[in-house]
């Protein structure tokens, strides 16, 4: 009698138990069991690709380029027989763009689509296809800009690049190999921001990397030109180029650069008023490397630097109170060795007519500091 009433009590509490747990759990219907599998695919990651893939695109370009038949045909010795000879080439390439306004404006790297341009088809999600008018390139930020003719067109929303945080998940859509002409649609790979504000300075084809987005989310070959978009949606970056690590393949390896957004936005603004960003600038100044010999014969406790040798009447460095014989030490703070450090400076900070630079100046055996503002130059060619 005892064991059955032990019996029922285990009973009475594993049925109290499973109705507890169920209560907890909610019925375990298939329907139910589905939805919540469905749920709990969907995040803020996939939400942020759904919202942006429409606005990513796939570029094809064709190029004129001049080229030497030696380079073409790998042959040296035609170049050694037949110098300076050169013939003009169709070159064809692909790349990534990004559509920032429904009238149809889309941006990518002038890398991607350069002055060259004598063909850009642009292919959207879906793939439908437009030829594209190339409104203006910027070589020295490394941005051109497209438009294409077309309304109401699904526009990226635009982040701020300046609200980055360093680990925060980051998207990167694009056309990797020419993916989009098979899928139709962009590539997504996900990552975080390994760092930002990353400098490079100058590189080969002039043009200035500064205040670069790295990214651990994969960049390959056609990824040029595309997003970096963080969680919400927002484009907050141009992926632009990557370290291979000496990669053959010249695939991947983790290390990435994006085009801040901000810096874009204020290129794209110009190209559109413009068509292109005025870089050219006057000074009215005239200067000479100093060398060891001039160092000597003056005297100095230095031997590097430029020596002004002449000032325009009327000029911005006239009215900054530059003399002839005033020796630059440094512009922004940054040591000058050679008249291309100044034009170095200058472009590394992306400055252009109307800006203003800080000079300091060697002068009567003394050190004196002035400003000098970029003037227009008198004409445009």
């Amino acid at each position: 009698m005892l064991k059955n009433k032990r019996l029922v009590c285990i009973a009475l509490i594993l049925m109290t138990v499973m109705q507890a747990s169920a209560q907890f759990i909610g019925p375990t219907k298939p329907d139910n069991l589905n939805q919540q599998v469905t749920e709990s695919r969907r995040n803020a990651i996939t939400q942020a690709i759904e919202k942006c893939v429409p606005a990513v695109v796939g570029i094809h370009v064709t190029e004129i380029r001049a080229v030497s038949p030696g380079a073409a045909y790998n042959d040296p010795l035609w170049d050694l027989l037949f110098p300076g000879q050169l013939y003009q080439r169709e070159v064809k390439s692909m790349g990534s763009g990004v559509i920032i306004s429904p009238d149809g404006y889309i941006v990518t790297n002038a890398h991607v689509v350069g002055k060259n341009a004598v063909k850009v088809i642009v292919t959207l999600s879906g793939g439908t296809r437009y030829p594209a008018e190339v409104v203006g390139v910027d070589d020295l930020t490394d941005i051109s800009l497209l438009k294409i003719e077309a309304e109401d067109l699904p526009g990226i929303e635009i982040g701020d690049s300046d609200d980055v945080i360093i680990g925060e998940w980051v998207v990167a859509l694009g056309n990797p190999f020419g993916l989009f002409d098979i899928s139709n649609q962009p590539t997504a790979t996900i990552g975080i921001v390994s760092s930002k504000n990353v400098n490079f300075g100058e590189q080969a084809g002039g043009r200035v990397y500064q205040e670069m987005i790295q990214t651990d989310a994969s960049i390959n070959s056609g990824n040029s030109g595309g997003a970096l978009v963080n969680v919400h949606g927002e484009m907050i970056g141009i992926n632009t180029f990557i370290f291979t690590g000496g990669n053959q393949v010249g695939g991947s390896v983790g290390v990435g650069f994006a085009i801040p957004v901000n810096r874009m936005k204020t290129v794209v603004d110009e190209l559109i008023r413009s068509g292109y960003v005025e870089r050219g600038f006057e000074t009215g100044l005239s200067v000479q490397t100093l060398d060891q010999y001039i160092a000597a014969y003056l005297n100095l406790p230095f031997k590097q630097g430029v020596i002004i040798t002449d000032v325009r009447k009327n000029s911005s460095a006239h009215k900054a109170g530059l003399k002839v014989g005033d020796i630059i030490r440094k512009v922004n703070d940054m040591s000058v060795t050679n008249t291309r450090d100044i034009y170095r400076v200058i472009n590394e900070n992306y400055l252009k007519a109307g800006d203003v630079i800080h000079l300091e100046i060697w002068r009567n055996q003394k050190t004196i500091t002035c400003e000098l503002i970029l003037a227009k130059p008198s004409a445009r060619k």
